[in-house]
């Protein structure tokens, strides 16, 4: 599925100021009509790293209205954590009705990063696929609208990012031994990757995967399909129905 994405698409940056401006200003108002019909919605970011997840997160709440939305980044589980079901805080972050959810990683961690690295059993990942399809299929059931995307780039420019960030004395913060250590992994996340979307990629909680080597085609392409996913929703009017 990945080997077939254009990586080639790009935006100019004249494009971009035009094209960003028009679909964050609709977003904001499709904010505002989630609220008024108490509907829920959640944007799932997931992609590899340096792949530009936090540059899009900014362009989606840029303009939203800042009491009516929340980003929530998870790491590896610690503490209460860890005694609990790994979809516990995940559930305890999802918005409430009327508002606007983002989740910077995410779910899918037990079916990627906990998958490769053995830090589950391959019986708990295996058995994640279900378990989280269930679990967004019940928060369709409730109203919400839920896009998650991927970020995806080539290893070429994925090399060249981290090399930027190495010489940039004020980027450095992001770039990590983990980060080094997943890249020698490609092969095993890429296979990670493949069977999620595949497997989890539903008709109430699609994901888009975003043609990331171009940072300002991404960033577009993510605020105009949440837009879009919302809108669509909107018009709707009525409850996804699920199996």
């Amino acid at each position: 599925m990945l080997e077939r994405v254009d990586l080639r698409k790009k935006l100019s940056e004249k494009d971009y100021d035009r094209d960003i401006s028009v679909e964050q200003v609709r977003l904001r108002k499709l904010q505002f009509r989630l609220y008024e019909e108490q509907r829920p919605a959640l944007a799932v970011f997931e992609g590899w790293d340096a792949a530009g997840k936090g540059g899009a997160i900014k362009r989606i709440t840029e303009t939203l209205e800042p009491r009516g939305f929340t980003v929530t980044s998870f790491a590896a589980p610690k503490g209460e954590e860890k005694t609990h079901h790994y979809l516990w805080r995940f559930f305890k972050a999802l918005p409430r009705a009327g508002h606007f959810g983002i989740f910077d990683r995410s779910q899918y961690g037990r079916v990627l990063v906990e998958r490769v690295e053995g830090f589950c059993s391959e019986a708990e990942w295996k058995r994640a696929f279900r378990e989280i399809n269930d679990f967004e299929s019940q928060q369709a059931a409730f109203g919400m609208v839920i896009r998650k995307f991927w970020l995806h780039l080539s290893p070429e420019e994925q090399l060249r990012r981290f090399k930027s960030r190495e010489r940039d004395p004020y980027r450095q913060y992001k770039l990590t031994e983990e980060d080094w250590r997943n890249r020698a992994k490609w092969g095993d996340y890429l296979a990670a990757v493949e069977e999620m979307l595949e497997r989890t990629s539903t008709p109430y909680a699609p994901w888009v995967v975003v043609e990331a080597n171009d940072k300002y085609w991404a960033r577009v392409k993510v605020v105009r399909e949440m837009a879009d996913a919302i809108e669509k929703a909107l018009e709707g009017k009525s409850r996804v129905r699920v199996a």
